[in-house]
């Protein structure tokens, strides 16, 4: 499957997002070893990936973040990352891995050392490509879920929460969060700048915002906007922009993501 990858950089224009690109080659394929051990009867895939695999986002994301529908349908975390990581060692990859299954979101951090300047990426044999899984054991309730096949370098069947659910999510994320990351502002840019996109699970918000001891007031259809945009009024704009830059597959783009725009669509935007 090497041979994939090499195809892959000799048609991207440039070094940043070639990287970008073997990284999510490795996220799909990391999406297929899951997907064949049966995983997404019970993992539902969420956040910026998600988002980038199912609706075409256009940002490059670095994790793969998924929530358990059930705390019954928990299983050994650290087996999981196992077979994922001799399955990648079957196709002669080099593989290490650092995982923590201690907690209610478990996370595993699985690393490619070397690839990078195999395929000339990179001038240094020690760094490693990274990417890191999380899994929220104990999700909050409220949250809606779909199936739909998508294909980006291979075929899924993947399980996800839908679009309401999916911008409560990002909102919760904003507002949640001590401070802002620039890749949120854009995401929540891209989902207001489609004025097709639902209105965000109302209820999922409340249930992930009570699990974050949030002390603001209840959240409803008729506020949700105006206590969004109270929170980005506090943030350094120029910063947290500047940090979206890596990411971003067209840097354009990033000249709409002004306070001014995101305040106005906010404003239009109701339940």
């Amino acid at each position: 499957m090497k041979e994939q990858i090499k195809q892959i950089i000799n048609e991207t224009a440039n070094k940043l997002q070639a990287r970008s690109r073997v990284r999510e080659y490795c996220q799909a394929r990391i999406l297929q070893f899951l997907q064949e051990n049966g995983l997404f009867r019970s993992w539902i895939f969420h956040g910026g990936t998600a988002l980038r695999f199912l609706y075409r986002l256009p940002r490059y994301s670095e994790d793969l973040d998924f929530a358990l529908k059930s705390s019954k349908t928990a299983r050994n975390f650290s087996e999981i990352i196992s077979k994922v990581t001799k399955a990648f060692e079957a196709e002669a990859y080099s593989i290490d891995t650092k995982l923590n299954d201690q907690k209610v979101v478990k996370s595993a951090f699985i690393r490619f050392p070397g690839l990078l300047h195999e395929i000339g990426l990179s001038p240094h044999k020690s760094e490693a490509l990274s990417i890191k899984i999380e899994v929220d054991s104990n999700p909050p309730p409220g949250g809606i879920t779909e199936t739909s096949v998508i294909r980006r370098y291979v075929i899924l069947n993947v399980q996800h929460y839908d679009k309401a659910s999916l911008l409560s999510g990002k909102l919760h994320a904003l507002l949640a969060r001590p401070y802002i990351k620039g890749r949120d502002l854009y995401d929540l840019f891209w989902y207001l700048s489609d004025p097709l996109w639902p209105t965000p699970n109302i209820k999922f918000l409340n249930e992930a915002l009570l699990q974050t001891t949030w002390k603001g007031p209840e959240i409803t259809e008729s506020n949700w906007n105006l206590l969004t945009a109270k929170r980005l009024k506090s943030i350094n704009w120029e910063t947290a922009v500047k940090d979206t830059h890596p990411f971003i597959e067209k840097a354009s783009d990033l000249k709409l993501l002004t306070k001014e725009n995101v305040m106005d669509i906010l404003k239009r935007r109701r339940g």
